[in-house]
């Protein structure tokens, strides 16, 4: 009769070396970040180039045992929310955050900078509508596609990386876009409902369990809005913005959907009043620049 050491699946030597190429990577990766850049002190007894393992496990809330393994290349699950804070931690540009994914042998569901959802055609259909703000969201709210008008409306879009474009995360965490919304307490609360509401169709998925990750961990006012259990579906309303360049803007938000589901949509802001409409075609002079 068989044993348990002989039925049992053995790891493959392909995964034995990507475990081994992903532990060099992130110690290579965690070396070359400074302390001060995550904000921490130096201290006078500081010897670990870069940051010290504890130090990336507690910015990326994991334990520092499991992330201890995961550096000397232990066969352990590593989930698509680890990664993506690993990511972040060690401040990796796109390329490096594919690299770590794969190596992991994970599929990172964050929206790339590049959508293949997004046609051609919409693109041109986007820039066709400005000076009017519009862009392409999912149901999650990830930023696919924006004009120009709309990457300058509530913060400089051009300047995040692909993996913060998202109006949950920036609504909650961002401090630009935060200062943009005249409403934001309510504004808030409307859009952890909305976001409820879309959960509902997704549950389980990993894009959405790392999105919420993210949002628990970093935001508060979040956790809170997060816990009244609220749901709102989508619905036109007038938005008033502080925005930082052309001043005080009332818009009429609309949304096009894109499909049969309510999935993919376009989101547009119509100017409410003249004064609105004349700062809109001047942020757009603005942004075209």
């Amino acid at each position: 009769m068989a044993t348990d050491r002989e039925t049992a699946p053995q790891p493959t030597r392909g995964s034995e070396i990507r475990r081994h190429e992903l532990a060099a990577f992130l110690r290579s990766r965690r070396e070359r970040i400074s302390p001060e850049q995550v904000g921490l002190p130096r201290g006078a007894r500081r010897r670990t180039p870069g940051l010290r393992r504890e130090e990336v496990a507690q910015l990326s809330a994991v334990g520092v045992t499991w992330y201890t393994w995961l550096e000397q290349a232990r066969d352990i699950q590593v989930s698509v929310q680890v990664l993506d804070a690993l990511a972040r931690t060690l401040m990796l540009d796109a390329s490096e955050r594919a690299h770590l994914f794969q190596l992991a042998g994970a599929t990172d569901p964050t929206p790339a900078a590049s959508c293949p959802s997004v046609t051609p055609a919409l693109r041109e259909l986007l820039r066709g509508l400005e000076p009017l703000p519009a862009s392409i969201q999912n149901s999650r709210y990830d930023i696919l596609a924006y004009n120009r008008t709309y990457s300058r409306l509530l913060c400089d879009l051009d300047a995040l990386p692909a993996e913060d474009l998202n109006c949950m995360l920036l609504c909650y965490t961002n401090k630009e876009w935060q200062d943009s919304v005249v409403h934001l307490e309510e504004t808030q609360r409307l859009m952890a409902a909305k976001l409820r509401a879309s959960l509902a169709g997704h549950l389980g998925e990993p894009a959405w369990k790392m999105l919420l990750k993210r949002l628990e961990t970093a935001s508060p006012e979040f956790r809170e809005n997060w816990q009244r259990y609220e749901v709102v579906g989508s619905r036109s309303k007038t938005k008033e913005f502080r925005n930082v360049l052309v001043g005080h803007l009332r818009l009429e938000h609309t949304d096009l959907w894109l499909g049969p589901e309510l999935g993919a949509r376009m989101v547009t802001y119509t100017p409410a009043d003249e004064e609105s409409r004349e700062r809109l075609e001047k942020l757009y002079e603005m942004a075209r620049r």
